[in-house]
């Protein structure tokens, strides 16, 4: 999905995280709407500027593909840490941060820093390139 693309979705209210996981649903065996109920509390690092949504969209894809869920396959969980670190290291590598608040320059958490970040066009020009980015790393990874 190209940043234009991305950005028509969050002109019709999808957060960052939703349009990352929504991306993946098919592959994952749920529904779009399932994807994007899920993840619909995590946009803009969960509303306070925490770990970027387009992140969390795609760990838990990543989750939903690699996690473990039984105790006797423990081994699992080793495969779902490697395809964590391998997302992080290659989000990081492009990004330096995983924190929406270091992305931006901008923390949500503070009143009036939302309508500094639309002022300065950010969530329709760098934030669609970041999820962008991120659907190609999780494309590697996944």
């Amino acid at each position: 999905m190209d940043k234009q693309a991305v950005a028509e979705q969050f002109m019709k209210g999808f957060d960052c995280s939703q349009v990352v996981l929504a991306e993946c649903a098919d592959r994952l065996g749920i529904s779009r709407e399932e994807a994007s109920r899920m993840s619909a509390a995590f946009g803009g690092g969960m509303g306070i500027g925490e770990t970027c949504g387009a992140v969390i969209g795609a760990m838990i894809a990543l989750g939903m593909k690699y996690g473990h869920f039984s105790e006797e396959d423990m081994s699992q969980k080793d495969v779902m840490n490697s395809k964590r670190a391998e997302f992080i290291a290659k989000f990081t590598e492009k990004y330096g941060s995983c924190s929406c608040r270091n992305l931006l320059g901008h923390d949500l958490s503070v009143p009036g820093e939302f309508e500094i970040v639309l002022e300065e066009g950010l969530l329709f020009d760098f934030c669609p390139q970041v999820v962008s980015d991120t659907l190609k790393i999780l494309e590697e990874v996944l």
